[in-house]
């Protein structure tokens, strides 16, 4: 009998983990193989340190072939354009056909920078959730250090990453101080959010008014339930009229899926995102699993403003390895009865304030009902990059 095969496509946060993990539990009784049109893993949380020379490239990424090579998995660096489930076939940007048995879709996200006209650093807005975005925030914010003057830090409509929105506002406001200029800008926070600390999971208890006083100690600003109607150069205006002016801003669009994703017909939403069960199979493939940002994940809840949901980190690594023990589970014959829904997740996060930090801890990822806030070292989150590099790179994805 043939060995079977797992593709998965994508090889950051999701698609190693996944593929790596299926690996281990099955060793030579399976082919992983992982594409992707990326040489490197990139540790997205500390794109926020990159505008300020925090970090380089090289701090926050690494090889991945390396990686995968270490543990028997084929790595092709190329981008996936269309699956074809009735062959179970993948073609990829050079043209070449890749057979599965299993697949899975780790592709991360595209972001939707046509949410609202203007989101471009030719009208000194920014955007740190791409390391060519933080790259180009890095010459916004010198530009803003040789000449002050007001900031706006904030979220669209419909945007889910609110974390990062937060810990820029807040190491900009370090910055600011560090520099000296903070007594030269005004910092404002502009949010879809209904409500401070709201984060796109519903909030914390008591993280609204936690939020609301260490925003005011600091002389921030803040606008929530903001809609944004577009940005011109030195403006942020919304949609009820407002305008707030700027001469640096950065602000976070809502993710879409990756257009190969809709090449599955029927399924995705309308942000092309895969809809999947809770064991990360789609709907309406018991072979395909989607992981990540990939994943569709609806909160049951609406919002004044349209928000998403937070999908990056620890959620990513959860779904990534329910999915591959449900791979294994039918590759042994077995039925595929691992499950673990978004909302039974924990919220575990730490935030950074540029030199101090927040852990966020909740008992789950929709609308927490316990859950608190608690002051810890920039250190931690410092510890926590290093390690979670370490266990990537070498590919130790068994550990926490």
């Amino acid at each position: 009998m043939a060995t079977p095969k797992v593709l998965v496509l994508g090889g950051n946060f999701g698609g190693l983990t996944a593929a790596i993990a299926v690996k281990h539990a099955l060793d030579e009784d399976v082919d992983v193989t992982v594409l992707s049109p990326s040489k490197d893993f990139l540790f997205n949380p500390s794109l926020i340190w990159v505008p300020f020379g925090e970090r380089t490239v090289e701090d926050i990424t690494f090889p991945v072939a390396p990686t995968f090579e270490s543990a028997d998995v084929e790595f092709i660096l190329a981008a996936a354009m269309s699956i074809d489930p009735a062959t179970k076939s993948v073609t990829d940007s050079t043209g070449k056909i890749h057979n599965y048995d299993y697949l899975v879709v780790a592709t991360g996200y595209d972001r939707n920078t046509t949410v609202i006209p203007g989101l471009t650093p030719a009208n000194d807005t920014y955007d740190i959730t791409t390391l060519p975005g933080a790259e180009e925030t890095a010459v916004g914010w010198k530009k803003l250090l040789d000449d002050p003057g007001p900031i706006v830090i904030g979220a669209t409509q419909g945007a889910g990453c609110f974390g990062a929105a937060y810990e820029f506002l807040f190491n900009v406001d370090y910055q600011a101080r560090k520099n000296k200029i903070r007594d030269k800008v005004q910092i404002t926070y502009v949010t879809a959010e209904p409500e401070l600390g709201h984060f796109g999971m519903g909030g914390l208890p008591g993280g609204e008014k936690l939020l609301t006083k260490f925003l005011a100690h600091q002389k921030i600003n803040h606008i929530t339930s903001a809609s944004m109607d577009e940005v011109v150069p030195g403006e942020l205006r919304l949609s009820d009229g407002t305008k707030v002016p700027f001469k640096f801003s950065m602000i976070v669009p809502p993710f879409i899926g990756r257009k190969v994703n809709a090449t599955i017909e029927g399924a995705t939403d309308p942000g092309d995102f895969l809809k999947v069960r809770p064991t990360y199979q789609l709907d309406d493939h018991d072979d395909i699993y989607a992981v990540g940002l990939a994943a569709q994940v609806t909160a049951p809840w609406t919002t004044p403003i349209k928000t998403g949901v937070p999908k990056t980190g620890l959620p990513t690594e959860t779904m990534a390895h329910t999915a591959a023990k449900n791979i294994v589970s039918q590759i042994k014959g077995l039925p595929p009865t691992e499950e673990k829904s978004f909302g039974d997740m924990p919220a575990v996060c730490v935030m950074d304030a540029g030199n101090k930090a927040v852990a966020i801890l909740g008992d789950s990822m929709l609308g927490p009902k316990k859950g608190v806030m608690l002051p810890v070292p920039h250190a931690a989150k410092v510890g926590f990059e290093k390690y979670f590099m370490w266990k990537s790179k070498g590919g130790h994805v068994q550990l926490p």
